[in-house]
């Protein structure tokens, strides 16, 4: 398989794709709807990978984490449209939806909380709602970050907003559990990532 990214073409194509949910420039850099991105990231940084090429309006970059071929992507179509972005870059890579990790911000829970889930509807996240659409399926691993509801105001303004200073070492310490979370799926499966993350 040919990844036209890439200069140098890999032995072993992606068994994974990896993807952080987020949007691009830099007023949104830190926001709670960019936890996705930073997840990302810190895969990236972790495994020496460079998520730097474009393809489908996505960053991406091919690697290996913990030895298993991936390929970590970052959607620029703004969260929105994140389907428009990811359903095309999937069928390049020739993979299913169920070899998809989805790292997403999740109001419902509480700030720094991380929960893996198999499948599921998209409970109100606008960037999953776009990929189930254009997968046409909710049958995709998503490791989910909480951030939290807001005591009041509108949701929209909730996600757009960064942090405050009581929330920075929560969320920092969440991005690491959860990109342990998405190597834990690719070495020992979504269930044991389930049984690791989702007690308390």
């Amino acid at each position: 398989m040919r990844l036209p990214f890439l200069r140098r073409q890999p032995e072993t194509p992606p068994r994974w794709l990896i993807v952080g949910l987020g949007n691009p420039g830099a007023e949104y850099q830190n926001t709670r709807h960019n936890v996705g991105y930073r997840v990302v990231d810190w895969l990236a940084d972790a495994n020496r990978i460079s998520v730097k090429s474009t393809q489908h309006r996505a960053w991406v970059g091919y690697g290996q984490i913990r030895d298993v071929p991936v390929l970590l992507a970052k959607p620029f179509t703004y969260m929105n449209l994140s389907g428009e972005s990811i359903e095309p870059l999937r069928r390049l890579v020739g993979l299913q939806p169920a070899d998809l990790v989805v790292v997403v911000d999740d109001m419902d829970l509480p700030v720094g909380r991380v929960r893996v889930r198999q499948r599921g509807s998209a409970g109100g996240h606008n960037g999953l709602k776009s990929l189930i659409q254009h997968l046409r399926t909710d049958e995709f691993p998503r490791v989910k970050i909480g951030v939290g509801r807001p005591a009041e105001g509108a949701a929209l303004d909730h996600v757009l907003g960064k942090f405050s200073r009581e929330e920075l070492e929560p969320i920092a310490d969440a991005v690491h559990r959860a990109g342990l979370a998405v190597e834990t799926i690719l070495t020992d499966g979504i269930l044991a990532a389930m049984n690791r993350c989702n007690g308390g």
